[in-house]
């Protein structure tokens, strides 16, 4: 697979697995926002040549079966992905794409069925906890945004040492909070510990968040709060 580098300056793929839903939206969020052409991916590729940037987009890889993310961690893609992560590539995973990251051990913990058992389709409200990162610097610390979920399996879960890590390391970047910032068990829509929406790796190349920043990029869609997301990786990788 070829990537030439965008007039941008940043060479970005999305992977494409059967199930996928969000692959194109991806594609035009980023277009949107940076003015990157990504190239599509098929998961039986396994040769990633000259990327900045992976995304692993939402749906419902291989229909979800065995447990979300568990077969497309499988996919022939993913050595390729594992091992550009591991050399510092940054890689975006977002909502099944988190699930997957989970799988493929490039994040920890886990992403289980929501609280109350239910798919979750609305808009929430998450806090940017953290803004050093390449994925956030375009945002405020702090800052409130407006993004949509959709999801049956977003409750993230890890045990209590794994979750002190994520806090002693600063990997926990976004947090579901209320419209005012201020933060309840109640405002994570799906019961995730510590209200966590999203985090990244202890290297900080690699991050998973379940809500859609690609779903609101336009004003057509209703805001550009998730515009901030692709417009930091830009800065960051063209810096």
């Amino acid at each position: 697979m070829r990537n030439g580098r965008t007039k941008t300056g940043m060479r970005a793929v999305v992977v494409v697995f059967p199930g996928s839903n969000c692959d194109r939206d991806c594609y035009r969020a980023m277009k949107a926002a940076t003015g990157t052409e990504a190239q599509f991916v098929w998961h039986r590729e396994s040769s990633l040549d000259r990327c900045d940037l992976i995304v692993l987009p939402g749906g419902f890889a291989f229909g979800d079966y065995l447990r979300t993310g568990a077969i497309a961690r499988f996919s022939p893609v993913m050595n390729e992905v594992i091992r550009l992560a591991k050399r510092g590539v940054r890689v975006l995973g977002i909502c099944n794409g988190f699930q997957v990251l989970t799988e493929a051990g490039l994040l920890p913990g886990a992403l289980l069925r929501n609280r109350d058992l239910l798919f979750v389709c609305r808009d929430i409200h998450m806090k940017v906890e953290k803004v050093w990162t390449d994925f956030t610097n375009q945002y405020e610390r702090g800052q409130v945004l407006r993004m949509p979920v959709a999801h049956g399996e977003g409750n993230y879960t890890i045990d209590d040492a794994g979750y002190r890590e994520l806090e002693a390391n600063g990997q926990i970047v976004f947090r579901y909070c209320a419209p005012d910032g201020s933060m309840n068990a109640s405002d994570a829509p799906n019961g995730a510990r510590g209200n966590i929406a999203g985090i990244i790796s202890r290297e900080g190349n690699v991050l998973g968040l379940m809500p859609h920043p690609e779903r609101m990029s336009e004003p057509l869609m209703g805001g550009e709060d998730g515009c901030g997301i692709f417009e930091s990786l830009l800065s960051a990788i063209t810096a």
